[in-house]
């Protein structure tokens, strides 16, 4: 559940961009979403009529003795002010990403970001499938194969992921409330326990990686509750092949406006959760030198699957994006330790409204 694009917060000439040059007006009416049954490939592919969605790719690889968490994700934003302009450079839609990977034995993370106007063959997002390209970054999809091309500043992934299960529906068959509100609400899969392979690039090493990786998929037209600051989320590829996710959505007092999430054991069916069976309760924390937020960095999760501890695997996975959404959050590899002090798995923890009350 990554931090969507703020329009508004972002820099002047991205400001201009969305506003193709003439102001940027309010968008649309939010309104409820109807339950529907999602379809694919075609649901892999992007919803331009909504006013917001994501891709979002999440895992943890090793090489030998090395050991990385990877993250990457493909924004797409509709801009109301421009649905009814005639010129072929009008900004109807922008597609931002960002790619990040940890170095655990380097103890550093490594973040980069892109932004563009969709159109002219330099920004995608085809609606029949998983077909997305902003400048040379890519994710597509073949089948039951999905493949990432992000060459960054210093560091770079090719990877190819590969479906192990099928799609995990979020909350009511793939309608995921995120407030008190009906409008509220995204259609949301997943697909976890993606078997992972490919290369990693730092500077001048590549290391050739195997691992596991999870996929998740949003679109909306609202989600943020008027009174909420963030989020906390977390996507877990447990050893077993179980999956867990879990959310709250908080004020700025810190309590839970929403909760929700779902777990689904290696063989049987998804279990999601209902508002109220998830608390987050933060153990330890990390206070960032860059924006100076103070991160929990460790957890106790509350679910109906067990209590678990969630522990980033470095402290410091701040990550800045002021110049694509517009927001500083935390997003991070972190172990996933249950009730008997196991470690039953690894997946990736978010954090956002931290270090400033997240726009959208």
């Amino acid at each position: 559940m990554p931090p969507l694009p703020v329009i508004s917060g972002l820099p002047r000439r991205h400001f201009l961009l969305a506003a193709g040059l003439m102001g940027l007006a309010e968008a649309g009416p939010a309104y409820a979403l109807p339950p529907k049954v999602l379809q694919f490939p075609r649901d892999f592919g992007s919803h331009p009529d909504f006013k917001t969605e994501w891709w979002y790719i999440t895992g943890h690889a090793t090489s030998g003795a090395r050991e990385f968490g990877f993250q990457l994700t493909f924004f797409r934003s509709r801009v109301e002010a421009a649905q009814g302009m005639a010129s072929k450079f009008a900004a109807r839609q922008l597609i931002f990403a960002h790619a990040a990977i940890t170095d655990v034995q380097g103890n550093k993370l490594w973040h980069d970001q892109r932004i563009a106007r969709e159109g002219f063959d330099i920004a995608t997002a085809s609606p029949q499938g998983m077909s997305i390209k902003l400048r040379d970054w890519t994710l597509q999809s073949n089948g039951n194969t999905h493949s990432a091309n992000l060459p960054a500043t210093d560091f770079a992934l090719k990877l190819q992921l590969t479906d192990t299960q099928p799609v995990l529906l979020q909350g009511n068959r793939g309608l995921s409330r995120k407030g008190p509100d009906v409008k509220q609400a995204s259609y949301y899969y997943s697909l976890p326990q993606l078997a992972t392979r490919g290369t990693l690039q730092i500077k001048n090493q590549t290391f050739e990686v195997t691992g596991k990786a999870w996929l998740d998929h949003e679109w909306s037209q609202e989600v943020l509750h008027p009174s909420a600051v963030g989020w906390d989320w977390i996507g877990m590829n447990l050893d077993d092949g179980s999956a867990l996710t879990a959310f709250r959505l908080r004020d700025k007092e810190g309590n839970a406006i929403w909760d929700g999430g779902s777990f689904r054991p290696a063989k049987g069916e998804a279990y999601s959760f209902s508002r109220g069976e998830v608390v987050f309760s933060p153990q330890r924390r990390w206070k960032s030198p860059l924006s100076k937020a103070s991160y929990p960095v460790e957890w106790i999760v509350r679910t109906p699957a067990d209590f678990y501890t969630v522990r980033a695997v470095i402290d410091n996975q701040e990550l800045d994006s002021r110049q694509s959404t517009g927001a500083i959050y935390w997003e991070g590899l972190s172990e996933l330790i249950d009730s008997n002090g196991k470690r039953v798995g690894r997946g990736y923890l978010e954090m956002t409204g931290y270090a400033a009350v997240l726009r959208m």
